[in-house]
């Protein structure tokens, strides 16, 4: 075999196949994430977020506050510890580019969660969540408001009582606004943006 004919054998190998994708340096940088995230940041414990098509702005702050202490968590914030800002965006960049699972509400919740989640609680000064998180749950990437559709209900309502409690305070508006709700409004819009698509 000739120099230029093991060459070529050689670079076609190495050409992803039909419908894979190169792998990029965030994909690399988050495999130590796999492990609770999922390889695609489709976690399989609903008490662990998806991070499949977050944004990434978002995602990157999150992994900032973790890094700083903003924001307190045993597992994230030792992982983060070492990040630098060029690991943060890279992994940041990977899960946004990812799909996330779509999830399902509990029937006997959507009623309510839906309410709420479209017009709030006018007498306890509860605004509409998609106000800031949008009809579909998609967030405002400008803004800095997270996309919600789809999260694991357990992980939400779980964050929406870190809020209130004020364990998590990377979020001056939402701790505002959770102190206002109820323990059946949590339980009932945290199910209604898990079936959120």
């Amino acid at each position: 075999m000739s120099e230029s004919i093991a060459f070529l054998v050689v670079a076609l190998a190495l050409v992803p196949a039909e419908g894979q994708a190169h792998p990029t340096p965030g994909e690399a940088k988050a495999a130590v994430c796999a492990a609770c995230h999922g390889e695609r940041g489709n976690s399989q414990n609903p008490e662990w977020p998806k991070l499949a098509g977050q944004h990434p702005n978002y995602l990157a702050q999150q992994l900032r506050d973790f890094k700083s202490g903003a924001r307190k968590n045993e597992v994230m914030s030792p992982i983060a510890a070492p990040l630098s800002e060029t690991d943060i965006a890279d992994i940041a960049e990977f899960y946004s580019a990812q799909k996330r699972q779509t999830g399902m509400a509990d029937p006997g919740l959507v009623e309510a969660g839906e309410r709420l989640y479209r017009g709030g609680n006018a007498t306890t000064g509860v605004p509409a969540c998609m106000a800031c998180h949008g009809p579909a749950g998609a967030g405002n990437p400008a803004a800095g408001f997270p996309a919600l559709s789809s999260q694991h209900a357990a992980y939400t309502r779980n964050q929406l009582n870190a809020y209130r409690s004020s364990e998590r305070r990377n979020g001056q508006t939402m701790q505002t606004i959770v102190a206002r709700m109820s323990e059946s409004e949590i339980e009932a819009v945290a199910s209604y943006i898990a079936g959120l698509r």
